[in-house]
């Protein structure tokens, strides 16, 4: 792994929050980064990110993680920031069944984008809601067919929300043992064809895509690995 310079970590960490609209990627990464839920959050356009430092097994880690948007329209430039990313916290709603039924598709677009290297955890969010289309046991079956480890979790509540991200830190130093980790944020924070946007509506560092690009996406959507 590469080590940091004159700041207080040891290796920084690139982690995606991947899945459909209104799962709760945003609410998922403001409750884990800034100890905050918001009950209702402006859909994220592009993508957004957070940084959060946390001690592993003695070893500092600053994670540097990523919220993406759902929305199909943005899938394939979306793709762009895959580059580089050692896990993947992949969502769905416990309280709608399309979107654990797109993990499928996430899944498929996850396996042409990424290497083998990748850490993906299934996770399935809003536990704490009373009715619920996604059983417990269905997010458990499908995470143990690929492989992968599993959490339910609440942003609400908290539940388990801080074990995912310390999970999936221990899951890439595992795989990735003694292997040096290369990584230079720099060169993906900001692509060409994105601007910085400081007023994000979680505080974060939010990238909105041009409407030209928007449009580009939408009409090669159907070419990507989806």
């Amino acid at each position: 792994m590469s080590k940091a310079n004159k700041e207080d970590y040891d290796y920084q960490l690139k982690i995606l929050i991947l899945g459909d609209s209104a799962v709760g990627k945003s609410a998922l990464l403001l409750k884990f980064a800034d100890d905050h839920f918001m009950p209702s959050h402006i859909a994220t356009i592009g993508v957004d990110f957070k940084y959060k430092q946390i001690t592993v097994d003695d070893i500092k880690y600053k994670l540097q993680i990523w919220d993406t948007a759902g929305q199909e329209k943005y899938r394939a430039i979306v793709q762009t920031y895959y580059k580089g990313a050692m896990g993947i916290i992949l969502l769905y709603s416990v309280e709608d069944a399309k979107s654990f039924q797109n993990i499928e598709n996430w899944m498929k677009q996850i396996a042409a984008a990424t290497d083998n290297d990748t850490v993906v955890l299934l996770v399935g969010n809003k536990a704490d809601v009373e009715e619920r289309e996604v059983l417990k046991e269905d997010g458990e079956k499908l995470a143990s067919d690929y492989n992968i480890t599993f959490f339910e979790t609440s942003a609400l509540t908290g539940q388990n929300v801080r074990e995912v991200f310390y999970q999936m830190t221990r899951e890439i130093k595992k795989k990735v043992g003694d292997n040096p980790i290369v990584t230079n944020p720099r060169k993906t924070l900001e692509p060409e064809n994105m601007k910085r946007n400081s007023g994000s509506a979680s505080g974060g560092n939010n990238i909105q895509l041009n409407t030209d690009d928007v449009n580009k996406a939408s009409q090669t959507k159907s070419g990507c690995k989806c």
